[in-house]
């Protein structure tokens, strides 16, 4: 599969994912302010790579300028943290990775400032380094719990895309695939931004995976009609007792599969369980522009003065929910972590 990101002297390479799958490119970062609108803007998304993106984020911010002392650039770096923070607040591997960073520049707070920035730098490639081992295990994990002759139905983009590995919740179909147990799998198209229609089909289809492309008010229908025996998605925010913050509509697809007998698995790395909060209630849901619902590819399809709603993610009840898989394992409602 093809990298979402890279690291090269210095520089931070993002495929540009709102070229795909017409043109594939990458943009160069050169300082945090530039990772940030990558974020922002959806060039990279997915919440393991947008923390990998925003921890290579602080050491493009510590290079940026000369520091007198180690307290000048642990100021500067907890800025560019804050401000790199704002960009996605649904995603929990952002303040993730992002206090991971500056827990890192503050265990060296005293050394030189040249010492702080090679060890940040070491930091953020053994995050990015650790995603790839993490997205292997879950995909371990996942496939053990499929069949063979499985139909999925998947939502969103939890793939290589969205990961600096194979994926988590595609990582588990890629996989499976592997093992021969997928018989086919229906990608959501993901209304409004398409990433299920412009990138997990691109995935699968390079992937070689047995693949049908779906509008997402097609799911019910197929799920009675094509005997579907689980729906995978990624996660981008876990709280505490299991309520899960996924692209919106995957929480529709949950109350489907459990009228249907399927199972709903969320496929996601540890570090996107936040134990911080108590259930879903807590989670922020990160409201983007009405622009997206409003044009497909700057063509505008509403009539102009149209009121937007364009809520990102939606809740998933932990009780709707059979299994949480993770790089240490599968949690099994009533989840306990």
């Amino acid at each position: 599969m093809i990298g979402t990101l890279y690291w090269k002297k210095g520089r931070l390479y993002l495929l540009d994912q709102t070229l795909l799958p017409d043109k594939i490119k990458y943009a160069e970062c050169k300082n945090h302010k530039e990772v940030y609108s990558a974020i922002k803007d959806m060039i990279v998304r997915g919440a393991p790579a947008i923390g990998i993106s925003a921890a290579f984020g602080i050491v493009l911010a510590v290079r940026e300028r000369k520091f007198a002392s180690s307290c000048e650039l642990l100021e500067y770096a907890g800025n560019a943290s804050a401000f790199l923070l704002s960009a996605r607040p649904t995603a929990v591997n952002l303040s993730w990775a992002l206090e991971r960073m500056m827990e890192t520049a503050e265990e060296l707070s005293g050394f030189n400032t040249e010492k702080i920035i090679t060890r940040l730098e070491n930091e953020a490639i053994a995050i990015f380094r650790e995603d790839i081992e993490m997205n292997r295990k879950i995909s371990k994990f996942g496939a053990a719990l499929l069949k063979k002759g499985s139909v999925i139905i998947t939502h969103c983009n939890a793939g290589a895309l969205a990961t600096g590995g194979i994926g988590t919740a595609l990582g588990v179909i890629t996989e499976a695939r592997r093992q021969g147990k997928i018989k086919m799998v229906y990608a959501g198209e993901t209304r409004p931004y398409l990433q299920g229609a412009r990138l997990t089909s691109f995935e699968l289809m390079r992937g070689k995976v047995p693949s049908t492309l779906i509008t997402d008010n097609m799911s019910g229908h197929i799920m009675k009609t094509e005997n579907v025996d689980a729906v995978i998605v990624g996660a981008d925010r876990i709280a505490a007792n299991g309520d899960t913050a996924n692209k919106i509509g995957t929480y529709p697809l949950s109350i489907l599969a459990k009228y249907h007998g399927a199972k709903m698995y969320i496929a996601a790395p540890s570090s996107t369980i936040d134990t911080k909060i108590k259930s879903g209630k807590e989670i922020i849901i990160e409201e983007r522009s009405a622009r997206e619902v409003t044009h497909i590819k700057g063509i505008r399809i509403t009539p102009k003065g149209m009121r937007v709603r364009h809520p990102a993610f939606d809740v998933t009840p932990a009780e709707l929910i059979t299994a949480i898989i993770t790089e240490k394992g599968v949690h099994k409602f009533p989840f306990s972590f």
